[in-house]
């Protein structure tokens, strides 16, 4: 381990124990939103500083190894010490390589619940019907990772497709693994009407975004515009009736939120204020890291709504993600939400090249 990544580990420590004597301090435990934040950066740091603690142990037994090696010993005995020194090395060089990626800055949204929403592009129906399908294809990955999902609201067609849909994902890393979903989705195949046997191109944005807690984005009373209509599409007597639909503008932003896929007008505005929370947070994150954002372009991309990332051709059953070059076929089981592979290839190149940004 060189003296900068010595000293940087030093300083991380330093922090950690700091943060651990601020979480006994009555006058942050009195202070919520200051607890929280103390007590979360105090957690995120504990991984590396107990892989750095090791690590400290590991080579005060290699010295301890090695004076004994430089001592008098019998072939059995020299042996004996040889393999417990090459063990410790191996250790020691896996927790340095440990503490290198847990170095990397930290997207600070990684360990939350995520929002997803699904809009259908260019192509008519057909792009309605395939953001029916990445809406499937998402959840069925939920499903495998046993996650709960909650729809925020959705906007279907005659046709069977979906229009729009936001919904959550509860689970912790959820963005960790899905921030790399954002972008357009473009799909190539013969749609059931097309009588010719023609391939369309159709597109389908998809933009995830963190949850954000009021911790994160506080909104205050007067910025906040909220507008009570009656819910349109299918409902019935209770859509004639009731102004349970909820629209919220945000004025500073400009952002507006229209809920009404419950029948009740609290669970429609707390529904709405989950995702204008979400999008401002989005939105000022966005702006902070815009020149970080541009140069990181060329990598895993930037997970930008006008980004092109992925095209699924059916007729040669094959996915093609355009940021990193990879192409894999089954697209049935894709469909189904088996992403683990294509996840983890993304998750690898983004954080390859992050540690080759850190050397250079």
């Amino acid at each position: 381990m060189d003296e900068k990544m010595h000293e940087k580990l030093e300083g991380v420590v330093a922090r950690y124990e700091d943060m651990g004597y601020k979480l006994g301090d009555p006058a942050v435990i009195a202070e919520a939103r200051e607890f929280q934040k103390v007590a979360r950066e105090h957690s995120k740091l504990g991984p590396l500083v107990e892989k750095f603690r090791e690590y400290q142990k590991v080579s005060a037994e290699m010295v301890d190894v090695r004076a004994m090696l430089d001592g008098q010993l019998d072939a059995a005995e020299r042996e004996l010490f040889q393999e417990e020194y090459k063990a410790l090395k191996e250790r020691e060089a896996e927790l340095t390589e440990g503490m290198r990626l847990l170095l990397l800055p930290k997207d600070p949204n990684d360990e939350k619940n995520i929002l997803i929403e699904i809009r259908a592009g260019a192509g008519g129906d057909e792009a309605s019907l395939f953001a029916s399908e990445l809406y499937r294809m998402y959840t069925r990955y939920a499903e495998r990772n046993r996650w709960k999902t909650e729809v925020i609201d959705i906007s279907e067609n005659e046709a069977g497709g979906i229009k729009e849909v936001i919904f959550q994902i509860n689970a912790e890393g959820a963005f960790s693994r899905l921030k790399y979903e954002g972008g357009v989705h473009r799909v190539q195949r013969v749609p059931a009407t097309e009588s010719q046997g023609r391939i369309h191109t159709s597109t389908v944005t998809v933009a995830v975004m963190p949850e954000a807690e009021e911790v994160d984005v506080d909104i205050k009373p007067d910025e906040l515009r909220i507008d009570t209509l009656r819910a349109g599409g299918a409902g019935g007597q209770h859509v004639n009736k009731t102004e349970s639909a909820v629209r919220l503008t945000h004025l500073p932003t400009g952002l507006v939120v229209y809920c009404a896929d419950e029948r009740s007008q609290i669970q429609n505005r707390e529904k709405a204020m989950r995702v204008l929370r979400s999008r401002i947070l989005d939105l000022y994150q966005g702006q902070a890291k815009s020149a970080e954002e541009a140069q990181r372009r060329s990598q895993v991309g930037t997970g930008d709504r006008s980004e092109k990332i992925r095209t699924y051709n059916f007729p040669q059953d094959r996915m093609s993600d355009h940021r990193i070059g990879l192409t894999v076929h089954n697209l049935p089981a894709l469909m189904d939400g088996d992403l683990q592979d294509v996840i983890s290839a993304l998750a690898q190149h983004d954080q390859a090249a992050k540690l080759q940004g850190a050397e250079e």
